[in-house]
C-alpha cells in the first residue's frame, strides 16, 4: 500500500450493449492481451447462446450466476507464535465480486474441447442454477471458513 496518497478507483463505463457496469468489469477481467473487442464478442455470443438454450434474459442469468458464486467470507493465513492459523474474514463487496468473476472465467476456460463462448455460456447457466465449478469453489471456501471459526478472534 502506498504511503503517498490513497488509491483512486478507476471509473469504468458500463458495457455498450446492455449498459451494465458489472458486465463491463466482467468483460475487462475476461480480456487477454488488451483485446477487448474479442472479449466482448465472446461474452455477447455466450449471452446469445444462453438466450437460445434457456429462453431467459441473459443479463438476469449473469446476475444470478454472480450472486450464486459470490463468497461472503474467505480464510487468510495469520502467523501467531510459531503456528499459522487460517483465520476467516468477511469480504468487501468488490473483492467478493472479483473472486466470483475470476472463478467463473476459470471454470469456463477449464472446459476444454469447446469454444470459449460455449464454455462461458455453460458455466454461467450452471452457476445461475447453483451448480458448476465457481459455486463449488465458493462452497469449499465457506466450509473452510466454518471449520476454522474457532480462530476468528485472531482477525486483524
Amino acid at each position: 500500500m502506498s504511503r503517498r496518497r490513497p488509491a483512486v478507483p478507476r471509473v469504468i463505463p458500463p458495457d455498450a450493449r446492455y449498459g451494465n457496469l458489472e458486465l463491463a468489469k466482467f468483460i475487462n477481467r475476461l480480456m487477454q492481451r488488451g483485446k477487448k473487442t474479442t472479449a466482448q464478442r465472446i461474452v455477447y455470443k455466450a449471452f446469445e447462446i444462453i438466450e437460445e438454450q434457456s429462453n431467459r434474459d441473459p443479463v438476469e442469468v449473469f446476475e444470478q450466476a454472480m450472486r450464486n458464486a459470490t463468497p461472503m467470507v474467505e480464510v487468510k493465513p495469520k502467523r501467531v507464535g510459531g503456528a499459522t492459523y487460517q483465520v476467516p474474514t468477511e469480504l468487501r463487496r468488490n473483492r467478493a465480486e472479483a473472486l466470483a468473476q475470476r472463478w467463473i472465467i476459470r471454470g469456463a476456460r477449464g472446459r476444454s474441447g469447446i469454444p470459449m463462448r460455449n464454455g462461458l455460456a455453460q458455466e454461467l447457466m450452471d452457476a445461475s442454477r447453483g451448480e458448476g465449478s465457481a459455486v463449488r469453489r465458493k462452497d469449499e471456501l465457506h466450509r473452510m471458513a466454518e471449520a476454522n471459526r474457532a480462530f476468528v478472534h485472531y482477525r486483524r
